[in-house]
């Protein structure tokens, strides 16, 4: 019997584990992702380069991440245009971006370390 609960238990714990992210952290790594796609399109001469590349490099990882996660590319793209619509235009904004930023780390391990590499890489 204890070895029934056991496996019970790991089985439920494990299909929790990798059931993929919840629906608010799903909306708000797209929102972050739109974010990033917008600042991206910022000129460089009204922001430093390395932001811009931040930023590209975020959006590039967070679009290949939620793909995997299971978001649909339709899906994905209508919820980044609707961001970038709103943020097109407007100046960057710090505070936002950091917020974004500290999301993102936390709830994606390893995403600071890869979203640097990718801006070293320059292929963005």
């Amino acid at each position: 019997m204890k070895k029934i609960l056991a496996v019970l238990f790991f089985t439920i714990i494990t299909s929790v584990t990798f059931a993929g992210m919840n629906d608010k952290d799903e909306s708000k790594t797209i929102e972050c992702t739109g974010i990033y796609y917008a600042n991206s399109m910022i000129p460089q001469g009204e922001l430093e380069l390395e932001k811009i590349v931040h930023s590209f490099a975020a959006k590039k990882f967070l679009n290949s991440y939620l793909l995997k996660e299971g978001v649909k590319e339709v899906k994905l793209n209508q919820e980044l245009l609707k961001v970038v619509d709103i943020r097109y235009g407007k100046p960057y904004e710090e505070e936002t971006t950091k917020k974004c930023d500290e999301f993102i780390f936390k709830l994606i391990s390893g995403s600071k370390d890869e979203i640097k590499k990718i801006a070293e890489s320059g292929i963005y």
